[in-house]
């Protein structure tokens, strides 16, 4: 049911009333606005975008057990969520947080030997959830907290990722390289 539809139907959550009162005033994009409780809300504070979608990888990043570095993943497609993953074991596997981290333990530096982890990467889960449930995910963006890593650099290039919106960099110029060249669009998220 649409915001009018609601308002006209007397919606009885007392929001909406002041809210339609509020919008015909002020406009829709030019003032404040009275939300669910009587909060004033400026409507121009609206997150982006691209704020919208790291802010739920940030959230999601929460859920990661890896214990160097937390990251959260999400596949979007035309503004609308298809997936999200975050760093951690396999499914019914003991995590790092049970069990330790083998690349701390051994000194290895971000960046190389991965295979030297039990965990998978956000980006990773994110695209096998999809695979899972049989979510398409061709010419959709990842929105991740971290910037992708070589192994997942490729596999977002075959999986037809068209673009990639990352939080902090992370040390992989094999993965910068590979990226550009198959014409991915990579941005930095401020």
């Amino acid at each position: 049911m649409s915001y009018d539809e609601r308002s006209g139907n007397g919606c009885a959550c007392g929001g909406c009333a002041g809210l339609r009162a509020e919008m015909s005033v002020y406009g829709p994009e030019t003032g404040p606005a009275t939300g669910s409780g009587g909060r004033r809300v400026r409507v121009d504070a609206r997150p982006g975008w691209d704020q919208y979608f790291m802010e739920i990888a940030a959230v999601v990043a929460k859920r990661s057990t890896c214990l160097r570095r937390q990251v959260g993943a999400v596949l979007v497609y035309e503004r609308r969520i298809l997936a999200t993953g975050y760093n951690g074991a396999p499914a019914g596997l003991p995590h790092c947080i049970e069990v330790g981290c083998l690349r701390e333990k051994m000194g290895v530096p971000p960046g190389e030997r991965h295979e030297l982890c039990r965990g998978l990467h956000a980006e990773q889960n994110a695209l096998i959830q999809a695979a899972k449930y049989g979510i398409p995910v061709a010419g959709s963006t990842l929105y991740t907290t971290a910037e992708p890593c070589s192994v997942c650099s490729k596999m977002l290039i075959n999986a037809g990722i068209r673009k990639i919106v990352f939080g902090e960099e992370y040390p992989d110029e094999l993965g910068r390289q590979m990226l550009k060249e198959a014409g991915v669009i990579v941005e930095k998220f401020h």
